[in-house]
Order: structure tokens, then sequence, then C-alpha cells
């Protein structure tokens, strides 16, 4: 099993006055050649949009997009006449494909945004761009693996063009189990979003994270009660960005 922790203190971080936001991986000004990616995860963004602000349409290309609120009302809009608004307790997954332009508002006028910005690269260029969102909140599992994405279109949680399986664990303290990867060849990012918890000896606090890959398995334990989401993607990136 290869391990590479990354501390929170380790991210990039943008402060734009209405945007304040932490990088896990290279964006925008902040490149970290270290840091650009780990297997087909792309981006990893810790957002918070201040009251009534907010990202202008803009266009996305052969990139799957998902946005998971933590605080606060997400308000999307996008060329293909999705108007929606996404709160905590739901995904909402945007597949780019041959191009979309979107945008995304604090929907708030009270109390700021909080949300997860995740990007992954396809396993294919070019598919007809699409929207969805889901409640997965009344799906929750306490002390399990939740799963609330996937590459199947008729399987648990929301789905994209990648062979990637994203998960949320709410563990209580000293709660443990053993978590087997669905594909060969892939790894798992982890990023614990509250609370603490531990995977081997890799202790792992708020905003930590921790990439897994060439094992089959591994334990997480929460030192505390902890909060955890699960990325599992390919690690070798789709042959249109290596050839």
């Amino acid at each position: 099993m290869k391990t590479i922790y990354h501390s929170a203190d380790s991210r990039g971080h943008a402060n734009h006055g209405w945007l304040n936001s932490y990088h896990s991986f290279s964006f925008a000004n902040w490149q970290n050649p270290e840091k650009v990616h780990f297997g087909a995860l792309r981006v990893l963004n810790d957002d918070t949009v201040s009251e009534g602000m907010g990202f202008g349409t803009h266009p996305h290309k052969d990139m799957e997009i998902i946005s998971i609120p933590l605080e606060g009302d997400l308000e999307h809009k996008d060329s293909m006449g999705t108007t929606s608004v996404i709160r905590k307790g739901e995904i909402q997954v945007m597949s780019a494909g041959t191009g979309v332009y979107h945008s995304e508002y604090n929907k708030n006028k009270d109390e700021a945004v909080k949300f997860l910005q995740i990007w992954v690269f396809p396993r294919e260029k070019g598919v007809e761009p699409r929207y969805n969102q889901l409640n997965i909140k009344e799906n929750e599992k306490p002390n399990d693996f939740q799963q609330i994405l996937s590459p199947n279109a008729d399987d648990e949680g929301v789905w994209i063009h990648q062979d990637a399986w994203f998960y949320l664990a709410k563990f209580e303290k000293n709660f443990s189990k053993e978590y087997h990867l669905k594909k060969q060849g892939n790894g798992v990012y982890v990023f614990v979003l509250k609370g603490s918890a531990k995977i081997g000896e890799q202790s792992l606090n708020t905003k930590d994270a921790l990439g897994i890959w060439e094992t089959d398995s591994f334990t997480l334990e929460a030192t505390e009660d902890a909060e955890v989401l699960l990325m599992e993607v390919p690690m070798e990136l789709p042959k249109y960005l290596i050839n």
C-alpha cells in the first residue's frame, strides 16, 4: 500500500473577499507541481461564498463536476436550462462534456454558503452535457460507508462518466470499518470534513487528507466523532490526456 499525506495547512489558499477558497490541488493562481491531481481527481476546492455573491456564468468542457454543500444554499443555473438550489444533505453533478456554461450563487442574503467543488476527469471526451442533483441525507448511514456517487446510473447516489465511487462516512468515536476498493488500479483520496480519524499509523484531523493506492482495502477509524469523504478514482489518467 502506498500513501501520501496532505495536511489541511498544505492546501493552497485564495481569499477574493466574496470567495474564500482552499485548494487541495493546483488551481488558478496557486500552482504546486507536487499537487496537480490524485489520479483522475483533478480539483478539490473547499469554498466559502459570501452572502448574495457567487461565480458568474463561465464555461466548462470535458470534466465531471461535483458540488457538495456543507452549509447554506447554492443556486445553480446553466446553458442546458437548469435552474436549481442545492442544500446541505444534497449532491450535484454536471457532466460538462462537449461544453456547458453555468453559474453558482449564494442564495442566502444573511449567511455564507460553504461547499466542496470537485472535478474528475471523465474516461472519454465529448460526452453529452447533463445535470443531476440528489438528496443524500435521507439515505444517511451512521457508522457505515454511504455511497453517494458511482459510474452506474441505476446505482445508489449520482453517477459520472468515470470508474469512480464516492462515499460519506459518519463514524462515532472509536468506531472503525474496513473499506474495500471497487476496482483494481483505483486509489482513494480520504478527506476529513469534521473531527479526526486514523488510517494505519496516520492520524487525520479536520480538512487533512490521505491518498491511498496499490491496495485492496484499508481500515478507517474515528478517533473522535468524524465525518469523512472518500473519493475512489482511477490512478491512471485517461488516454486522451496522455497521448
